[in-house]
C-alpha cells in the first residue's frame, strides 16, 4: 500500500540523510561500535547538516518546523542502514522540548543557538541508581543559596544517554521535600553546565546494545548551578516531564518499527544468497512462510506508527495512544528481529550481522521510555479498569 504520512519534503530530506549515512557514518561505524561512542567532531557534522535545528525557530538559527516526522525519517533510515547517530537523538528529541517550552527569551537566546550547531550538546538526568521507572523517588537535591543567587546540587544519576559528551545536562533534582499528599511535588529542572566544580562522568556503561550511544553515571557533589539556569518554575518539574512523554515514546515506537522493517531486508537479503544443501534458504517454504508473517507485522507496525504521528503533528496523540502505540510495537518487534536472526543460523549470532545488533538493541525499547509493564497500566488505565 502507498504510504501517506511523509510529504515531497520529507522524502527531499530521506534522500539527504541517506547520502549522509552512506558517505559519513557506513564507513567508520564499526570503529565507533569500538570506541562505544561516535567522535564529538560528528556531531558538528550533524549541525552543519541541519539535523539539530529542524524544530528550532529561524530567529535561534534553526528551520521552524513543527512537523515531528522529521525525525522519523531519521530514524528510519538509520535503522535501514544498520546505524545509529550516537546519542543526538536525545539531544533532539527529549532535551529540546523542554528549552522550547519553559526557557527564558534570555536562556533561548543562550543555549539554542549553539545547540543547532552541535557545539553545545545536551542531555537529561532523571533516572538514579535504586529508583528506576519511579521518578517520585529521586533523591538528587538542589538547594537554593542563603542570597538567592545559586543552587547547590547534590546527587547522582545513571543510565544518562549522551552523558559522556554532554556539555549541558537537564537534570532532575529536589528543591524541596515531597508532601504526603503528592509525592511527585518539589522537582526541579536545572541545566547544568557540564564543567562545573563538582559535576563528575562516572563509568561509561556497558550495555547489551545501543553500543554508539555513550551512555554515563553522573555524580554532583556541591554543584553550583546560577539561578538562571533553573529551566521553568521551581518544583513543577514533574509535571513537565508528563508532558513531553507521548512524543518520547512516540520516538520509541518508530524505532521499533524502523528496526523491525530493516530486520525482514536484512533476512531477505541473506537467505538469498545462503544456500544450504545445494539452494538458496529463500528457496524453502519455511523461509517464504516466517518472511510473510514477518511483513504482516511490519505492515501492522507501520500502520500503528503512521497513524500516531498524524495524531501527533495534529496535537492530538494523547498519553494513552502513544503508550499503546510503544507498548504494541516494541513488544511486536522483538517477535520479528527474533525470526529474523533464526533465519540467519548461526551467522545471526555473530555481532559483525547488522541483525545481531539489532537483536541486541531492540531489547531496551521495551524498558527506557517507560517499560512494557508501565506501558500496559497506562492503557489499562483508559480503558477505566
Amino acid at each position: 500500500m502507498r504510504r501517506t504520512v511523509f510529504n515531497e519534503d520529507h522524502e527531499a530530506f530521506r534522500q539527504t540523510i541517506r547520502d549522509f549515512i552512506a558517505a559519513e557514518v557506513v564507513p567508520v561505524y564499526d570503529q565507533w561500535i569500538e570506541a562505544g561512542q561516535v567522535p564529538r567532531e560528528f556531531y558538528k557534522k550533524l549541525g552543519e547538516l541541519g539535523v539539530f535545528g529542524i524544530e528550532v525557530p529561524e530567529e535561534y538559527g534553526g528551520a521552524g518546523e513543527s512537523s515531528f516526522k522529521f525525525h522519523a525519517v531519521i530514524t528510519e533510515e538509520c535503522a535501514r542502514a544498520g546505524v545509529s547517530f550516537g546519542g543526538s537523538s536525545v539531544h533532539t528529541a527529549l532535551c529540546l522540548p523542554y528549552l522550547l517550552a519553559y526557557a527564558t527569551e534570555e536562556q533561548k537566546r543562550r543555549w539554542l543557538p549553539p545547540f543547532v550547531t552541535g557545539e553545545m550538546m545536551t542531555a537529561i538526568a532523571m533516572t538514579e541508581p535504586g529508583t528506576g521507572s519511579d521518578l517520585a523517588g529521586m533523591r538528587t537535591t538542589a538547594k537554593l543559596s542563603a542570597d538567592g543567587t545559586h543552587y547547590v546540587l547534590n546527587g547522582a544519576k545513571t543510565f544518562i544517554t549522551g552523558g559522556v559528551l554532554a556539555d549541558r545536562v537537564i537534570v532532575c533534582a529536589r528543591t524541596a521535600q515531597p508532601t504526603p499528599e503528592d509525592r511527585r511535588s518539589g522537582i526541579t529542572l536545572l541545566v547544568v553546565d557540564a564543567t562545573s566544580k563538582g559535576y563528575t562522568v562516572g563509568r561509561k556503561l556497558e550495555k547489551l546494545g545501543l553500543k554508539t550511544s555513550d551512555t554515563a553515571e553522573l555524580s554532583f557533589s556541591d554543584v553550583r548551578v546560577p539561578v538562571e539556569d533553573r529551566l521553568g518554575e521551581e518544583g513543577k518539574a514533574f509535571s513537565y516531564l508528563g508532558q513531553n512523554l507521548p512524543q518520547e515514546r512516540l520516538g520509541i515506537a518508530v524505532g521499533a518499527y524502523a528496526q523491525a522493517a530493516a530486520a525482514v531486508e536484512f533476512a531477505k537479503r541473506y537467505v538469498r544468497e545462503r544456500e544450504v544443501f545445494g539452494k538458496p534458504v529463500a528457496s524453502f517454504q519455511n523461509t517464504k512462510f516466517v518472511l510473510a508473517d514477518c511483513k504482516a507485522d511490519v505492515d501492522a507496525l507501520q500502520a500503528v506508527v503512521d497513524r500516531a504521528l498524524d495524531a501527533h503533528d495534529a496535537g492530538e496523540l494523547s498519553a494513552a495512544d502513544a503508550a499503546s502505540a510503544k507498548l504494541f510495537t516494541t513488544e511486536r518487534a522483538a517477535v520479528v528481529i527474533d525470526k529474523c536472526l533464526q533465519l540467519h543460523g548461526g551467522y545471526g549470532y555473530m555481532m559483525e550481522y547488522p541483525i545481531a545488533r539489532l537483536y541486541a538493541d531492540t531489547r531496551v525499547s521495551r524498558i527506557y521510555g517507560g517499560t512494557s509493564e508501565v506501558m500496559r497500566s497506562i492503557v489499562a488505565k483508559s480503558m477505566g479498569l
